[in-house]
């Protein structure tokens, strides 16, 4: 293991791993706790007492957070021509079809969130390849499969974010950035985690929320109390 630098030794000796903070407390603490040059992201991971290979016990949503993600998030609006003042006027970085298409299937992927319309989904199959492992194939279900564009690009701009639990049965989730106020970082967490809590599938049971943890950057992490949230 690599040996841990002066400020990542106070960092850990800020955390009490034995112990579970409340959310308030937490999100006080990993800003404490966060020591890099950079704005750093806040994370959330969620273990789910779900199995994910089965179809009914799936967990996937999206959630407006109530302050934002503090990311600029790049939008790639594939609309066509009669959509595409919609897109722009919205705020989308990137609005067109066809030479975008083309772009996607030469490799090109620099960008956060792809929205379009029904009508066009048919062209965006054959770059599943490219777009499925980067998580960048719109969904009907996240929102991002729409003849409402412009609300789209608003909602992804203003913080939406989509979420899925894993393979292993965990949700991880970027809700905000170190530089928010604790109480910004409360909210944000708070969001997603009760939108999770009315996602529970019917068929899961026992303990459906097993365990949370926040962390930042690089911060070591901190468990949460799962019955305060």
């Amino acid at each position: 293991m690599a040996k841990l630098t002066k400020k990542q030794k106070e960092a850990y000796a800020k955390v009490d791993s034995s112990k579970s903070y409340d959310l308030a407390a937490a999100s006080a603490l990993v800003k404490d706790i966060t020591n890099v040059k950079f704005d750093a992201s806040v994370d959330l991971a969620i273990r789910l007492g779900v199995d994910p290979r089965k179809a009914n016990q799936m967990v996937r949503g999206v959630v407006t957070l109530p302050h934002g993600t503090g990311k600029d998030v790049k939008v790639l609006a594939l609309v066509t021509p009669d959509k595409e003042a919609e897109a722009t006027a919205a705020g989308a970085d990137y609005v067109g079809l066809d030479e975008y298409l083309q772009k996607i299937k030469g490799g090109w992927t620099d960008v956060d969130v792809i929205i379009t319309m029904p009508s066009v989904m048919g062209k965006l199959g054959p770059l599943g390849r490219i777009l499925g492992p980067r998580g960048l194939m719109p969904n009907p279900k996240t929102g991002t499969v729409t003849m409402d564009v412009a609300k789209a690009v608003q909602d992804v701009k203003a913080g939406k974010i989509d979420f899925k639990v894993d393979k292993t049965g965990i949700v991880h989730a970027a809700i905000g950035k170190v530089s928010f106020d604790a109480q910004k970082i409360e909210e944000n967490a708070n969001e997603l985690i009760q939108t999770i809590i009315k996602l529970k599938p019917t068929t899961a049971k026992g303990t459906y929320v097993k365990s949370v943890f926040m962390s930042s950057t690089m911060s070591p992490s901190i468990q949460v109390e799962v019955k305060a949230v």
